[in-house]
C-alpha cells in the first residue's frame, strides 16, 4: 500500500458503510495501491465548532498508520455546503501537511442512495418499481423517502441498510443525479491521485 485515505464521518452507519463505498470509488479509478482506514467518528455538532475539527483531524491522522489524505464527510442538514465546506477544509488543512477535503452530503448520506434508488431495486427491501425523486437533494428526509420505497411495512434502518445499499449503488448514476455525490467522487479522485 502506498497510501491510506482517512475518512472522518459523523454517524455509526457511515462508520460501517463509507469505507466500502470509498474502496469501490478508488478501484473504479484503477488505483489499487491506496487503502481506506477505518473511519474516524466525530459528532457533527462538535466538528463544526472552532477547535473540534482541528482536534479530529490531528487525532485521525495520528491514529491511522500510513495516512496520505483526509476526507471529512458530513451531512449538510440545513447548512449551505458551498459556504461551510471551504471554511472547514481550511481549518483542517492547518493541522496537517496531508491533503484535506470536506464533502457535505446534501442533505444526508441517504440522499445519495435515493438519487440512484432504481439501481438497488430488490436489495434490502427496496421495491422493484422504486424510482428517485426529480431532485433528490431537495428531499428533506431521505430516510423516510427510502422507507416509502421499501416493500410492505419495512422501514429504512441506517445502520443495517446503508452499508448494503451503498455497496450495490450505481456510482455513475448517483453522480449524475446528485451534485454532492459528484463532488465526493471528484474529491476522492483528487485525494488518491495526489
Amino acid at each position: 500500500m502506498s497510501g491510506v485515505l482517512v475518512p472522518i464521518v459523523e454517524g455509526q452507519s457511515e462508520v460501517q458503510s463509507i469505507g466500502g463505498l470509498l474502496r469501490r470509488m478508488i478501484a473504479d479509478l484503477g488505483i489499487h495501491d491506496v487503502g481506506v482506514a477505518r473511519p474516524f467518528r466525530v459528532k457533527r455538532s462538535q466538528v463544526v465548532r472552532e477547535g473540534e475539527l482541528e482536534r479530529a483531524v490531528t487525532q485521525a491522522v495520528r491514529s491511522r498508520a500510513g495516512a496520505t489524505g483526509v476526507l471529512v464527510l458530513l451531512d449538510a442538514d440545513d447548512d449551505c455546503p458551498a459556504n461551510l465546506a471551504p471554511r472547514l477544509r481550511g481549518r483542517g488543512a492547518k493541522m496537517t501537511n496531508l491533503p484535506v477535503m470536506v464533502v457535505f452530503a446534501k442533505a444526508e448520506t441517504e440522499t445519495w442512495i435515493l438519487a440512484a434508488v432504481d439501481s438497488v431495486r430488490g436489495c434490502r427491501g427496496i421495491r422493484d418499481d422504486a424510482t428517485p425523486p426529480a431532485d433528490p437533494e431537495e428531499v428533506r428526509d431521505a430516510k423516510s423517502a427510502l422507507s416509502i420505497r421499501m416493500e410492505g411495512s419495512r422501514g429504512y434502518l441506517a445502520t443495517d441498510d446503508q452499508p448494503a445499499l451503498l455497496s450495490m449503488l450505481d456510482l455513475d448514476l448517483a453522480a449524475q443525479r446528485s451534485p454532492s455525490f459528484a463532488k465526493l467522487a471528484r474529491d476522492v479522485a483528487a485525494l488518491v491521485s495526489a
